[in-house]
């Protein structure tokens, strides 16, 4: 049986995040990997598993992370009228208690709700083209051009490639290879 605490987490520049800490057995629906740090992309069935209770409280569910070595599960929300601290506390209150019970990830974890802020996580490739010719900061599982960083402006979506441009050139990225991918707004003027 798992248990469940709940404690409130200092605010985080822009916004503010609730946390609730969590300890349980193993789950189906999230694949942890050999995590010392690093992001890992939760599973679709994880997505799938969140998504029907964020959207019926009136919300995007724009994406979720897990911090292996902070062992934080980061799920981001969004709303036309932005996100507000009750916003996140009714989201966490309702998700809590839909983690508790399908218990989809091992061991003990915090989990934080909040707004995906001015630079925003792009997780889909809907999420690229929602915010054609912004620019984003790219990171990438291997290298490309012998780059594993990129800032640049998302010029086009072909097929699942992006199509990037900077001051030095056009690149390719293969969806597959991002790592993690933030709009860039310092960088948008």
């Amino acid at each position: 049986m798992s248990s469940i605490r709940s404690r409130p987490i200092a605010p985080m520049g822009r916004f503010l995040i609730l946390g609730i800490e969590r300890s349980g057995p193993t789950g189906p629906f999230f694949i942890p990997a050999g995590t010392k740090g690093d992001l890992v992309k939760p599973s679709n069935s994880l997505m799938q598993l969140l998504e029907p209770t964020v959207v019926g409280l009136g919300f995007e569910l724009v994406g979720v992370e897990f911090d292996g070595h902070q062992r934080v599960l980061r799920i981001y929300i969004d709303h036309p009228d932005g996100i507000t601290l009750e916003n996140c506390s009714k989201v966490s209150y309702q998700l809590s208690g839909l983690l508790d019970v399908e218990d989809p990830i091992p061991g003990r974890y915090q989990l934080e709700i909040s707004s995906p802020g001015m630079d925003r996580p792009l997780f889909t490739l809907e999420h690229f083209d929602r915010f054609m010719g912004s620019m984003v900061r790219i990171q990438l599982i291997s290298p490309i051009e012998g780059r594993r960083r990129f800032k640049a402006r998302i010029e086009a979506i072909e097929g699942n490639e992006l199509v990037l441009v900077d001051d030095e050139a056009r690149h390719r990225i293969p969806f597959d290879l991002i790592e993690k991918a933030r709009l860039s707004p310092e960088f948008d003027k």
